[in-house]
């Protein structure tokens, strides 16, 4: 059985090679901060079996590492260095030889995951466990990821030292705000754990009828977009709204379907997603690697389009969650 740990453990050595090419390129901030992220991924099970066994200072070891990353960031020593012209044509000729190829990685990556997530399901109906089962879906996409990068290489006939530092490359562009995803669901469950979702409770008692059904969800799918756009992430608003709202008054008062609520609450949050800078690494990140001539061009650009799926997605809650 695959277990998810060691995709982990595999990530944790990527990163930790980001951070060697980096230090041997006398990019220190650069490469402390990816030695930094590393270290959850490589130790992660140790020092959770620290704690459990009643030892703090490998769990405040990482705090202190998270604090640190803060300081790199914010000395804004972490900027990419710009490709030279001769790189630059040289990568745009290759694009141009290889045409659509390329794309057949990317696409693979969802088509595998699904097949190997189905696979598994169905092969442990006889016994037989393929992927960790505690994290079927995350195990399947690291395996998909894996393969897709082995079709990558075959299709550009280029080695793995070149994956690891395009690899590096992309991630050195992207800089701080890959970890924003992670940084902001891990903030929606400590607000959810210090009783934010109760606040939330209280002043939606206090500004909405709360015997009305329409009123409630129509609550709980504003304030989605709303916090998704004040945290940049769903993940991070869907426990505290959920918390607060879908299971107090939705779920419990009203009878809601929490399976349904739950699946198109969390798309109605990403409509919030798609109207915000918070969420850097959608809508800023790519059009500062795009060079547009607006860094928020992104966002203008789908307006529109998270408006009219806000709207379509409250209509199918209204109409699915209380049959």
């Amino acid at each position: 059985m695959l277990k998810v740990e060691y995709l982990y453990w595999l990530v944790g050595a990527f990163l930790l090679a980001c951070a060697y090419f980096n230090l041997c390129d006398r990019r220190g901030s650069m490469a402390a901060f990816w030695a930094i992220v590393a270290l959850p991924f490589v130790f992660g099970d140790a020092v959770l079996a620290a704690v459990r066994a009643g030892t703090d200072w490998p769990a405040q070891a990482i705090g202190i590492g998270v604090l640190a990353l803060g300081v790199l960031a914010a000395r804004n020593r972490l900027q990419h260095r710009p490709d030279s012209a001769a790189t630059s044509a040289a990568r745009a000729a290759a694009s141009l030889r290889f045409g659509n190829r390329l794309f057949v990685p990317a696409l693979a990556i969802p088509a595998l995951t699904l097949v190997l997530y189905f696979g598994s399901r169905k092969a442990a109906e006889y016994g037989v466990n393929v992927l960790d089962p505690k994290a079927q879906t995350l195990t399947a996409l690291g395996i998909a990821s894996l393969i897709a990068l082995a079709l990558g290489l075959r299709t550009t006939r280029a080695s793995a030292a070149v994956a690891v530092g395009e690899g590096r490359r992309l991630l050195d562009s992207l800089g701080w705000a890959v970890l924003l995803p992670m940084v902001l669901a891990t903030l929606g469950g400590v607000f959810a754990a210090t009783g934010v979702g109760d606040a939330i409770a209280a002043l939606t008692a206090m500004a909405i009828p709360v015997d009305n059904r329409v009123a409630c969800l129509a609550a709980f799918a504003l304030g989605m977009v709303l916090f998704t756009v004040v945290m940049g992430n769903a993940f991070a608003a869907f426990p505290v709204m959920m918390a607060g709202i879908g299971l107090p008054l939705l779920v419990l008062r009203h009878g809601a379907d929490p399976a349904i609520l739950g699946a198109i609450g969390m798309l109605t949050g990403y409509c919030g997603t798609l109207l915000t800078p918070m969420a850097a690494n959608f809508n800023i990140v790519p059009a500062v690697l795009l060079e547009l001539p607006s860094q928020y061009g992104v966002i203008r650009a789908q307006v529109g389009t998270a408006l009219v799926l806000m709207l379509a997605n409250f209509a199918l809650m209204l109409g699915l969650v209380f049959r």
